[in-house]
């Protein structure tokens, strides 16, 4: 066992954790700090300083030093991951023209159609798959940006993502891990490299590679931390800083989840599951599998996107018993709603959510929906039923991920901040009718990150090798079958029709919306 430690930097929609670690997995040291996930100028806008980002991760740094100097001495190699589809611009000098973007966002750039070649059309529209590819279209906010801000494009120079302006301020570098690349990019997701003149689907950005970062593979160097990047944090100058990954791709890795039979599921702000391929997989027709964080592998994924973002909706509309009472208890009140869970028979007794606050490319209009009320639903029953609405998404991502891949998982690991709850995990567990477990900690995506440091740094040559000296199985919740039986009852004859019943009314609700948008500061 060595000495040396590494950092791990782990950016969230709603705060960076900065995690030392040693070897064999073990957190040495921890700091978190908090910060808004974004502004919004307008209805469905969201946006963030870089400031936010940057002064959050000098804080947190600043913090580890003062907590334990003999372990923060001790960092030999820095790693990066952080939340994926979250863009700024900058210009030849390296200013940033503008906030983030974050992935949250939903304006939508209005020169689609004719962007698209007249050949492509008519063969998307016999795939089924016209629409969609619209609607990528529709989404990317790099279009919307050279449609709606045409000085900020004129002036552009690079396309950024969160990840790599993290890592150009700690070098100095203007270069991001392969594996990070994941959002409304021009990535050719099979080939795991920038666009190229004939990648088939480039009409879907207005800009090519020339506007995009040097990416380079995971476990190789980004560059080492500059004299300026060494003032500000207080981290040595010259400490390697390692590519690693998005912070799912890292959380995958972190819980051993490895072309392995096993399936991974984040209960993060995004909830996710995932599987690991040798072979390119598409998770649905025509969605990319994103790039692992092992050189050439997969991440087949199915997003939810905002998945145990509703607990935290939940508990400032609805949580203000728990809030209060978690205040005077010392302890946090995702704790205290774990208590209304059992308050409910599974099934929510007819109440049933589906978790589309966010739209997906394939249902663009969709809305979030609760169906089932009647006289005898209390908040608790709202709450369950987002548990088990999220645990729906999930099965439903699942089944369509290996369906495809060919494949059926033996087990599922969980990981993100959703894991910490015992309830919430074997509700996951009846839902999806398979054993959910835990590896050591919740935060996987920081373990995975520092799992790719070590690699970087030579300590394990292998992925295999670093999975078994830092992941360490913890808990096991094993499924209800019966009780599976009936959510299968439930998700099959409400669920899966819920969308599709409602098309017509989620799409008047979107027309609305845009008729009468609601301005927002």
């Amino acid at each position: 066992m060595s000495t040396d430690y590494v950092l791990s930097i782990d950016f969230g929609t709603q705060s960076v954790r900065t995690i030392i670690y040693d070897d064999r997995g073990n957190e040495i040291d921890k700091a978190k700090v908090p910060f808004e996930p974004y502004f919004s100028l307008s209805s469905g806008w969201a946006e963030q300083h870089p400031e936010v980002y940057w002064n959050s991760l000098v804080k947190a740094i600043s913090i580890l030093k003062e907590d334990y100097p003999l372990g923060f001495d001790r960092i030999v190699a820095v790693g990066v991951t952080t939340i994926r589809d979250t863009i700024t611009f900058m210009d030849k000098d390296r200013n940033i023209l503008r906030p983030f973007i974050v992935w949250l966002d939903e304006r939508e750039c209005s020169r689609v159609e004719e962007a698209i070649p007249l050949p492509y059309r008519a063969e998307l529209r016999l795939a089924g798959m016209y629409e969609p590819f619209c609607n990528i279209r529709r989404a990317t906010k790099i279009n919307w940006v050279h449609e709606n801000e045409p000085d900020i494009w004129a002036k552009t120079d690079k396309i950024v993502q969160l990840s790599g302006y993290i890592n150009y301020k700690l070098t100095g570098e203007l270069r991001d891990s392969v594996a990070s690349q994941i959002g409304h990019l021009p990535f050719d997701y099979k080939k795991q490299c920038w666009q190229t003149k004939k990648t088939v689907n480039r009409f879907l950005f207005d800009c090519d590679a020339s506007k995009m970062v040097d990416i380079v593979d995971s476990t190789k160097l980004i560059g080492r931390i500059s004299a300026a990047a060494a003032a500000e944090t207080g981290l040595k100058e010259g400490l390697p800083v390692i590519a690693c990954g998005s912070d799912k791709g890292c959380e995958t890795f972190g819980t051993g989840t490895l072309d392995n039979g096993r399936a991974s599921v984040s209960m993060g702000t995004t909830a996710t599951v995932q599987i690991t391929t040798r072979n390119y997989v598409e998770p649905e027709q025509f969605m990319p599998a994103y790039p692992a964080v092992i050189k050439g592998m997969y991440n087949p994924e199915v997003e939810i996107f905002r998945g145990c973002w509703m607990v935290t909706w939940f508990k400032e509309q609805f949580g203000g018993p728990e809030v209060a009472a978690a205040k005077e208890k010392g302890c946090a009140p995702e704790q205290l709603l774990d208590d209304l869970l059992d308050k409910v028979p599974i099934g929510c007794e007819g109440l049933v959510l589906q978790p589309y606050w966010s739209p997906k490319i394939k249902q663009p209009c969709a809305k979030g929906t609760i169906i089932g009320f009647s006289d005898v639903h209390t908040r608790a029953h709202i709450y369950r039923a987002i548990i088990e609405g999220i645990g729906f998404g999930l099965y439903e991502g699942l089944t369509s991920i290996c369906a495809r891949a060919r494949t059926t998982p033996s087990s599922v690991m969980i990981s993100g901040g959703g894991s910490n709850s015992d309830r919430v995990c074997k509700i996951l567990a009846d839902i999806l009718g398979l054993p959910v477990r835990k590896t050591q900690t919740y935060e996987n995506s920081a373990l995975g990150c520092a799992m790719l440091t070590y690699m970087g740094l030579g300590v394990y040559k292998t992925p295999e090798e670093a999975i078994k000296h830092m992941v360490r199985e913890g808990a096991c919740y094993e499924p209800d079958m019966k009780n599976h039986e009936q959510y299968k009852v439930l998700f099959s004859t409400v669920y899966e029709r819920i969308y599709r019943k409602n098309r017509k009314t989620f799409a008047n609700i979107r027309a609305y919306n845009r008729r009468f948008p609601v301005p927002r500061s």
